[in-house]
């Protein structure tokens, strides 16, 4: 993955519009996105409830179809779920009468790759998300924030070319939330994996987003876009500090200014 170029657009939606229902029950989701995603972005996306965040990224997923526009992957329309794009909701969705390394095993699995490659890729990314030593485990076992480790490494165990994230870390209490964005901004990094990260929290989007996108409320327009680095300072300086300095809370500001203005 390294050797391709960085400006590779891998998601390019164009003038794209979805409606809900027919007619006199209609309602327009999402209107006239335009939006790229180039290899190794981590991109996040803010807005107003009910603002149709949730429906960009199952339109990007695969699991509904433009009303209108195109969205495409490397060019090719998306026509439905694939592998190369993987997803993580807010509740885990593991399989709970299996293992843990049953479920991080089953993408490559249903793959049809060789069993030590298999093996090699599970003992991977179960240490990457810190899990190693708790394979055998049911994920009925585990709590929250450790489930969201294993649906994270099930998703990765694929080798995704974009990971879709749905509010991944909603449901988890401060100090788990706090781990898990660590997690992901240090993962994100070491596996130059690209991210698409719906959130609510404007902290959490500036301090792991590379860009954030804005939407309005309903139906969803992108108002803006912001292209900042408070997640490679983060890392490069292994500190939020930069989260009480001026740069950051003036595009906090903003973003907030933007979202208020479409709640009255």
């Amino acid at each position: 993955m390294n050797t391709k170029s960085k400006n590779e657009v891998l998601i390019k939606i164009k003038d794209m519009s979805v409606v809900y229902g027919k007619e006199n029950q209609s309602l327009i989701a999402l209107k006239d996105i335009n939006l790229e995603i180039k290899r190794g972005e981590f991109i996040c996306v803010l807005g107003p409830s009910g603002c149709g965040k949730s429906t960009l990224l199952k339109t990007i997923a695969g699991y509904l179809k433009p009303t209108s526009g195109e969205c495409l992957m490397q060019g090719k329309k998306i026509t439905g779920p694939d592998w190369h794009r993987g997803v993580i909701f807010q509740s885990p969705t593991l399989y709970p009468w299996m293992s843990v390394k049953d479920n991080v095993e089953f993408g490559p699995k249903m793959r049809g790759l060789p069993n030590k490659k298999i093996k090699k890729i599970r003992k991977y990314f179960l240490e990457e998300v810190n899990l190693s030593g708790i394979e055998d485990q049911y994920t009925f076992e585990l709590s929250g924030g450790m489930k969201q480790r294993v649906a994270l490494a099930r998703v990765l165990a694929n080798y995704p070319q974009v990971v879709l994230m749905d509010e991944p870390f909603g449901a988890l209490d401060a100090l788990t939330r706090d781990n898990m964005q660590n997690l992901i901004r240090n993962i994100w990094m070491e596996n130059k994996t690209t991210i698409f990260f719906i959130t609510h929290d404007v902290d959490e989007a500036l301090s792991l987003g590379t860009r954030v996108i804005v939407l309005s409320k309903q139906p969803g327009v992108i108002l803006k876009k912001f292209d900042i680095d408070f997640t490679k300072r983060i890392l490069k300086n292994n500190s939020k500090n930069v989260v009480y300095q001026d740069d950051y809370f003036k595009v906090k500001n903003e973003i907030l200014d933007i979202i208020h203005n479409q709640i009255e």
